[in-house]
């Protein structure tokens, strides 16, 4: 597992990359995040109480978007309040990722199924690029590349897919993968440069049940590396 320095060191180089088009997230979206991906990552267990004024004072930010925060967590069930004592993380369980991830699979191949029947030669090879830049990436430990060349890969197969409903679906079960602390959770570097590979192939035959596939076991192979993370496996 990296250290928190590690993680720390990650998250400042994340910051230092160009945004690409996303919108800034509210203060109150930024802190919700952070503690998520703390939580998903096994760096806050179930149980251990929280402070708004500690996540604003880590992010540089007021007590009330940390509070509003951490109240979006309590209604996506990674929070709860105990009276008179504040904010406790809820336990997240192995099994509990791994459901979320195979809903996310089933979402993520259907979506990929339908992109392998509209990719244009063009967006084919600005995918292999953004695979072979995340690759090299990867080689010299340049992690925050290797997120966000990931996120880049994924979100030009879905936005092709001509599908915004399932893509919409897909988005609520992505906040269980931890972007920002990618670097704790072992082996997930190394399944973007190889799963992506099985994947692209699938895209240039065109093949839907191939690609559904490939991209179904990669999105499992996460949940399970997560939850084996979790689980302390």
């Amino acid at each position: 597992m990296a250290s928190l320095h590690d993680l720390e060191a990650h998250d400042r180089a994340l910051r230092k990359l160009p945004l690409r088009g996303r919108r800034l997230p509210r203060l109150s979206d930024e802190a919700a995040t952070y503690v998520r991906e703390l939580i998903i990552s096994g760096q806050l267990a179930g149980g251990i109480f929280i402070r708004p004024e500690a996540v604003a004072e880590e992010l540089g930010i007021s007590a009330t978007p940390a509070r509003e925060g951490m109240l979006l967590l309590q209604s996506e069930g990674f929070l709860r309040v105990e009276p008179r004592r504040g904010f406790v993380v809820s336990s997240l369980s192995p099994k509990d990722v791994s459901d979320t991830f195979d809903a996310q699979a089933l979402l993520a191949g259907e979506l990929c199924a339908r992109t392998a029947s509209l990719l244009t030669v063009a967006g084919l090879t600005r995918l292999q690029q953004i695979q072979n830049d995340l690759e090299q990436a990867a080689s010299r430990g340049d992690l925050a590349v290797v997120e966000e060349l990931n996120f880049e890969f994924h979100r030009s197969i879905y936005a092709v897919s001509d599908a915004p409903k399932i893509r919409w679906l897909l988005g609520s079960t992505l906040r269980y993968a931890p972007r920002r602390f990618y670097p704790a959770i072992g082996g997930w570097p190394a399944a973007s440069s190889r799963d992506h590979r099985a994947i692209l192939t699938a895209l240039q035959v065109a093949d839907p049940e191939a690609a559904r596939s490939a991209m179904a076991e990669h999105i499992r192979q996460a949940g399970r590396l997560l939850a084996q993370h979790i689980g302390g496996g």
